[in-house]
């Protein structure tokens, strides 16, 4: 077993710490969710908390690690007779991205159930990590039908596995810990409200500390048993802590006062629900034990807000998470009413952990978290100058598109909700819920015999198939003789994401401040329903002599909203250059993810120019996308009294549909999705 990093090394990172030990001092908190960029020390950080984590008491052989004080009497193992237990260490139980659902919540034997009437149970990670940890590292790319399980494995303490009305119930209490990185997609809300607390990490900006990490780092690797052995003795103190704050945290008094500050900073910041409540109050009793007290402080209270309600505060996936400190001062200050702290500095003062191992952290600089939201401009400023220089950015714009015709970026109209747009025909992508395919969940269609594991059984197949072999099989009691060629596996149909790729024209021509912001108005919205429909999206724009991708595949609507944002516009119109580098964009990500199918949506007015044979040239990179069957949405930009059709003349060519800006909303869109069924179904 390799020799895990220690805790106590990790340079900085004062609120990931805190988080965890707070969840060691109180499981009832109810688990940290840690948001940052890559390499900050999150995975590490986890692993380490296992190694300080008091042993548990468990009956010996039980599967499920039922405590022999109070057993479960509904574990599969049991039921448990009266005696004494074993101790051993916390386990913490990592989850991985790409795990079924069988290897999550366990197995049965549906051939011994269905011949032998016996519930042959294998458990899962759930039962593995009963009482202890369940670490799901990059927690934001998994699959949705195992965050079901998840929830409601969480909400109830226990996991169900039904197969076929045979059924196996068993104690699944564990303490949530998850990490991710935002820019590759954000949670679904159901799931981040299980979370007790959040926090975000990012890489020091201090070289000094930067210095440090690297230094432990090697010394680390280059013998980890050596460098665990330095640090044993910071390692043994702040275990005993945990221990003090444990035994302290029953004694720990939440006033009258403290409970007002709580309930009226989760009113004054209009949280959804009442479990940031009692989230709060739970953190808010661990930081006191923690620091040694018998009595919550307004600065806990202040620093369990810091910690429980950023991320219950989002509305959509283009919200950052975060509070504003000065409006929870005032709200701290008009609701008062617990003791201040008459030494701040004395032991345990702050909450902090000791033994930072390196030099102070400094304060993060404004700004500096890793998902903060792009800057935006003001609206006094946005698309000044617009109308007067479009023409002057068409002249201007045969160089690079940040030539002198670039007009500063135009601020996108509200977002409005559309209807779905849904890719012809049945895929076999990845569980979402835009487009069909054959899935493992949904209504069942069919059947099959299975290809390995069986995992969804169609019963009446399987009778089907088994029943004119029982004479020869020599049955002779009730049971039916069942053998494995015999099982057939439901087919299932149910829903896809999709790769929704965003062409979108920034040429002058489409530099009317109205329209552009109206353009912005309409990707939003489409955005808005992929982070719905969990699709990736990509974003490729086009202007003056070139296109780019501005945004590659990815599952983060946020950070493509944030690119959309700053999109600036000026110069010709390359139509046939955005087009040929969604091509390359597409056959790159086929090889990637060969079954996610794309629906690629073009933004333009049609109006083609930049070189000789700009609109023949554009036909030609069309028909690149529709000699590979791509779904294809063209959103006419054109306006004014004379409209000259271009933008439906390329929908054709791509074996699409067109339909105008205004026609994007709501209704409309219904019949667009009959457009491009209705296009595919004659192409086809």
């Amino acid at each position: 077993m390799s020799t895990p990093y220690p805790f106590t090394a990790v340079v900085g990172q004062d609120d990931l710490r805190l988080g965890l030990l707070l969840n060691a001092v109180s499981p009832a908190v109810g688990g940290v969710l840690v948001r940052g960029e890559k390499g900050t020390a999150k995975s590490t950080a986890v692993r380490a908390l296992a190694a300080l984590m008091p042993d548990v008491p468990v009956v010996p052989g039980c599967r499920f690690s039922c405590d022999p004080a109070s057993p479960d009497p509904a574990c599969p193992d049991g039921p448990h007779g009266a005696g004494g237990g074993v101790s051993r260490g916390a386990r913490m139980v990592e989850l991985p991205v790409g795990a079924s659902e069988d290897r999550l919540v366990g197995a049965l034997d549906i051939e011994r159930a269905l011949a032998e009437g016996v519930k042959a149970f294998e458990p899962g990670l759930l039962a593995a990590a009963n009482r202890g940890i369940l670490y799901v590292d990059e927690v934001n790319l998994l699959h949705d039908h195992l965050v079901d399980v998840l929830l409601d494995a969480a909400a109830m303490g226990a996991s169900y596995v039904e197969r076929e009305g045979v059924s196996v119930r068993h104690a699944a209490r564990f303490l949530l810990v998850g990490t991710m990185n935002p820019e590759e997609g954000e949670l679904r809300p159901q799931l981040l409200d299980r979370f007790g607390l959040t926090v975000e990490v990012a890489a020091s900006r201090d070289t000094d500390q930067r210095v440090e990490v690297v230094r432990r780092r090697l010394a680390y690797d280059a013998d980890p048993a050596g460098f665990a052995a330095e640090w044993a003795a910071e390692e043994g103190a702040l275990r005993e802590r945990i221990a003090a704050a444990r035994a302290l945290l029953p004694e720990v008094r939440l006033g009258d006062g403290a409970l007002r500050q709580i309930a009226a900073t989760c009113a004054a910041f209009e949280v959804d629900g009442m479990r940031a409540d009692i989230v709060m109050a739970r953190t808010a009793t661990a930081l006191a034990a923690w620091a040694g007290r018998t009595d919550v402080l307004a600065e806990d209270v202040r620093q369990a807000a810091l910690l429980a309600l950023p991320h219950r505060r989002r509305r959509n996936p283009f919200d950052a998470p975060g509070l504003d400190e000065d409006k929870l001062d005032d709200t701290l200050e008009q609701n008062g009413g617990g003791d201040e702290d008459p030494d701040p500095d004395g032991p345990g003062g702050g909450g902090r952990p000791p033994h930072d191992g390196g030099p102070d952290t400094p304060p993060r600089p404004e700004g500096e978290s890793a998902d903060a939201p792009a800057p935006s401009v003001p609206e006094q400023d946005r698309g000044q100058g617009q109308e007067q220089g479009q023409e002057q950015g068409q002249e201007q714009g045969q160089g690079r598109p940040s030539g002198g015709g670039e007009q500063r970026p135009v601020g996108a109209t509200e977002p409005f909700r559309t209807r779905m747009l849904s890719v012809p025909g049945l895929g076999e992508g990845a569980a979402g819920r835009r487009s069909r395919a054959r899935t493992e969940h949904g209504r069942t269609t069919g059947s099959r015999q299975p290809r390995g594991a069986l995992t969804k059984l169609h019963l009446a197949a399987t009778v089907q198939a088994a029943a004119p072999h029982q004479r020869a099989r020599g049955r002779s009691g009730p049971g039916l003789v069942v053998r494995r060629d015999d099982l057939r596996q439901a087919t299932r149909e149910g829903r896809e994401g999709n790769l929704v790729l965003f062409v979108v024209d920034a040429s002058g021509s489409m530099a009317a401040r109205q329209r552009m912001g109206a353009v912005k108005g309409a990707v939003l919205s489409l955005l808005l329903d992929a982070y719905q429909r969990r699709d990736k999206v990509g974003l490729v724009t086009f202007r003056g002599r070139e296109a780019e991708v501005a945004l590659p595949p990815t599952s983060s609507v946020d950070a493509a909203a944030a690119r959309l944002e700053l999109l600036p516009t000026g110069g010709r119109t390359p139509v046939a250059a955005g087009l040929l580098r969604a091509h390359e964009v597409l056959r790159v990500e086929r090889l990637r993810d060969p079954s996610r199918r794309p629906l690629l949506v073009v933004v333009t007015d049609g109006r083609a120019t930049g070189g000789p044979d700009a609109v023949a040239l554009a036909a030609r990179a069309a028909r690149l996308h529709e000699a590979q069957g791509i779904a294809s949405v063209v959103v006419d930009c054109e306006s004014g009294p004379v409209r000259l059709g271009l933008a439906g003349v390329l929908a054709r060519e791509l074996g699409g549909s067109a339909v105008t800006l205004d026609e994007l909303r709501a209704d409309s869109i219904a019949g667009l999705v009959k457009d491009v069924q209705e296009t595919n179904r004659r192409a086809a």
